[in-house]
């Protein structure tokens, strides 16, 4: 019982912690800068620091970055 008890505690306290970490972030625009201020005014909001993890460029840009507090 004591077993099960501790089990429940960890998965409860994982996910609370773990609920923000790795999160990810898309912003599309024309420009590369563009796309990066937005990904930068999602982490602001979110109060999170960013990294950049991928971006493509076409037509538009589509960049991909990870927030961390």
């Amino acid at each position: 019982m004591n077993t099960i008890k501790t089990f429940v505690a960890v998965i409860a306290l994982s996910s609370a912690f773990g609920a923000f970490a790795g999160q990810t972030v898309t912003a599309t625009d024309t420009t590369l800068s563009g796309a990066e201020a937005k990904i930068a005014a999602q982490a602001k909001d979110a109060g999170a620091s960013y990294r950049i993890t991928e971006a493509f460029t076409g037509n538009q840009v589509h960049m991909t970055a990870e927030l961390s507090k």
